[in-house]
């Protein structure tokens, strides 16, 4: 698989931890980086400068220490805005923005952001233009094939991109209607890519590392974004690039060292958040780590009443070591 090449930016390989609200932070997305992913977009930020400082969006914009480069994904409707959203976040360490308009969340679409943008295409010219020029970073689009079923407008949205200056364009193979169920369809990718000249990256569905090489196949596309697939399983992308490289399938980690790296991960989300809130935010992480495990549920029932990091830990350490034990039986 070829690098990316975004302005000054090598991504390689060309595989992207999607923007997810609430899961993308800094701890997941170091992790992933880890792990094998190329590049890591933050979780969505609001362009609407009231809530800039607030502790959520001061988490959401703190990259001390993450590794280059950064991409930050932003959101709104109104293109002075943006441009100011841009531009704060580049002065705070993003040397790359994403603008969202691929959210389905109600909230958002409500809004008229995210992907209901879709639905304005003079609008999405204005944004698009006004983020572009108000920033000296790159710029990249997240979309989806369209509103619904009878208004697949990707193509056109995509053509309106390449015009306004974006870096690279990302495409959901769903709807906006479809939120997240269903299955993803490629041949709307493949007809943005064959119109651009630009980088394109398909995103929906990509869960291993043959359905990867299908998708890049099918669409011809320049790289992945890959988002729940993730989801307590973030070798997936060390995975997806051995496979792309040599054909072959790397085996999946041992129950140890899936306990290890979720161990360094709870501690790197107690230290990040503080104990309440990291304890708190870790429970979603556990749950994914844990599924299709053995007595996965037993282990959620009891981790979840946990209020310390160390008692925390320390179920969590028990629960795979048990594993760790029936695996060698």
């Amino acid at each position: 698989m070829p690098a990316l090449h975004l302005g000054p930016h090598t991504i390689a390989p060309a595989l992207v931890l999607a923007p997810m609200a609430g899961v993308t932070d800094k701890p997941f997305r170091m992790l992933c980086k880890q792990l094998g992913a190329g590049l890591c977009v933050s979780e969505m930020t609001t362009s609407d400068p009231r809530f800039w400082n607030t502790a959520k969006s001061l988490n959401r914009m703190d990259h001390a220490g993450e590794p280059a480069p950064v991409s930050v994904q932003i959101a709104g409707t109104v293109p002075e805005v943006m441009a100011a959203a841009a531009r704060h976040n580049v002065e705070h360490g993003a040397q790359l923005i994403d603008i969202n308009m691929g959210c389905p969340a109600k909230k958002v679409c409500n809004a008229w952001a995210g992907s209901a943008l879709m639905r304005d295409e003079a609008l999405v010219a204005r944004i698009l233009s006004a983020v572009v020029q108000a920033v000296d970073v790159p710029v990249t689009l997240k979309i989806r094939t369209g509103w619904d079923a009878a208004h697949r407008n990707a193509p056109v949205i995509a053509r309106i991109a390449e015009d306004c200056g974006i870096a690279a364009l990302a495409v959901h193979g769903r709807t906006r209607d479809q939120h997240y169920t269903g299955h993803a369809e490629y041949d709307t990718i493949a007809a943005v890519k064959q119109a651009l000249s630009i980088p394109v990256l398909a995103n929906g569905d990509i869960d291993s590392p043959r359905k990867a090489a299908f998708v890049l196949r099918h669409t011809g596309a320049d790289g992945l974004l890959i988002g729940r697939a993730a989801q307590g399983r973030p070798w997936i992308f060390r995975e997806i690039a051995y496979h792309l490289a040599t054909g072959e399938t790397l085996p999946e980690p041992g129950v140890a060292q899936v306990r290890d790296i979720l161990l360094a991960h709870l501690r790197h989300l107690h230290a990040f958040y503080g104990e309440t809130s990291g304890v708190r935010i870790a429970r979603k992480h556990l749950g994914w780590y844990a599924k299709d495990r053995p007595e996965n549920a037993a282990f959620r029932a009891v981790v979840n009443r946990a209020e310390s990091a160390a008692e925390q830990l320390a179920l969590t350490a028990d629960y795979f070591d048990g594993l760790v034990l029936a695996e060698a039986a």
